[in-house]
């Protein structure tokens, strides 16, 4: 996943919709509207967000540094 547009970065109090853990990718759709997701759950549901997104904010590399 890449991000295609300049968003403000994800926070720690960011939190993943699915599960509650904190968020590192922020999924944009038509209409201004946006999921957030954990690491896990972005890369498990990521075919088809990338089907229905407009824009995919991955910070999801600074898990490992």
């Amino acid at each position: 996943m890449t991000a295609t547009a300049e968003l403000s970065a994800l926070t720690a109090g960011d939190r993943c919709d699915r599960c509650g853990a904190q968020a590192y990718v922020r999924v944009e759709f038509t209409e201004g509207a946006e999921l957030l997701f954990c690491a896990h759950h972005a890369r498990q549901h990521e075919d088809k967000l990338r089907e229905i997104a407009i824009d995919i904010q991955d910070e999801s590399g600074r898990l490992s540094v």
